[in-house]
């Protein structure tokens, strides 16, 4: 193998490494999340629910699960496909679903958000408390690095230089 590919396989190894980091973070709030929505409907106030509560409620566990099962699905990927020379694959994908899986554990937390803040308070209020959280999350997690990403005058097929690009 040459010097070029090894550096290559380096740097696949790298970012697949802070790849799954980051996604260790990220699983475990939506993980602890998840459990949280579960045991909500095991409580005596939940019996007593209005639709909204209980409309608002499954909406978020399912968008709770869809981010667990998106933000997973590079660890079986790379299983799979593990020593198949797909690496590169594997991290095109895997980024694609920690992306998909981060808009899911952002609308997950609204939900919740909106689900407590309806359930303490109520009325528009609650709603209001759902709307902030749908800034912060969308601002703070999309907005801005997107801007930051939009003022990038790197050259992505240039040399790797060890730094964060390519990722």
């Amino acid at each position: 193998m040459s010097q070029g590919e090894e550096s290559q396989q380096r740097r696949l190894a790298r970012n697949l490494n802070e790849l799954l980091q980051e996604l260790r973070v990220a699983q475990a709030g939506v993980q602890i999340l998840f459990g949280f929505l579960l045991s909500i409907t095991f409580t005596d106030r939940y019996a007593d629910a209005d639709r909204f509560v209980r409309g608002t409620h499954l909406v978020t566990i399912l968008f709770a699960a869809a981010s667990v099962a998106l933000l997973t699905a590079p660890a079986p990927w790379h299983r799979i496909l593990f020593r198949r020379g797909r690496r590169e694959d594997v991290i095109e994908v895997a980024n694609r679903f920690a992306i998909a899986g981060l808009v899911f554990l952002a609308l997950a937390m609204v939900g919740t958000v909106l689900l407590l803040g309806e359930v303490i308070v109520g009325g528009w209020i609650g709603i209001g408390l759902g709307v902030f959280a749908a800034l912060l999350f969308g601002l703070l997690w999309f907005v801005f690095p997107l801007r930051e990403r939009g003022r990038d005058t790197i050259d992505e097929g240039g040399p790797d230089d060890g730094g964060d690009r390519q990722e």
